[in-house]
């Protein structure tokens, strides 16, 4: 029972760290965007692509992680929050790329 305890802790805490540096992550692509909202020239081809690229994989990353049965509550919402955000990123980059001309 203990060697499954540890399991789960050393689990626990790799999902934590994940969710840490997927969260790091989002925080760098949000200040991406908003930064790209105030230039003039918004979206060059490159920086779109790339852009998209990025939010596409996070968005993978995101809906890819399962909620083990002993995730804390509080985990199972900041994953719900993380996905939320990602999305709302999606939009938000969707309407810079729109007004790229």
């Amino acid at each position: 029972m203990l060697k499954q305890k540890d399991m789960e802790d050393s689990m626990l805490y790799a999902h934590k760290n994940f969710m840490d540096n997927l969260e790091k992550s989002l925080d760098i692509l949000a200040l991406e965007l908003k930064q790209a909202k105030d230039m003039t020239v918004r979206c060059n081809d490159e920086w779109c692509n790339v852009t998209e690229s990025f939010i596409d994989d996070m968005h993978k990353n995101l809906y890819a992680i399962s909620e083990p049965r002993w995730l804390p509550d509080g985990d199972s919402h900041r994953l719900k929050q993380l996905r939320t955000r990602i999305r709302d990123l999606y939009r938000e980059f969707a309407h810079i790329k729109g007004g790229h001309s």
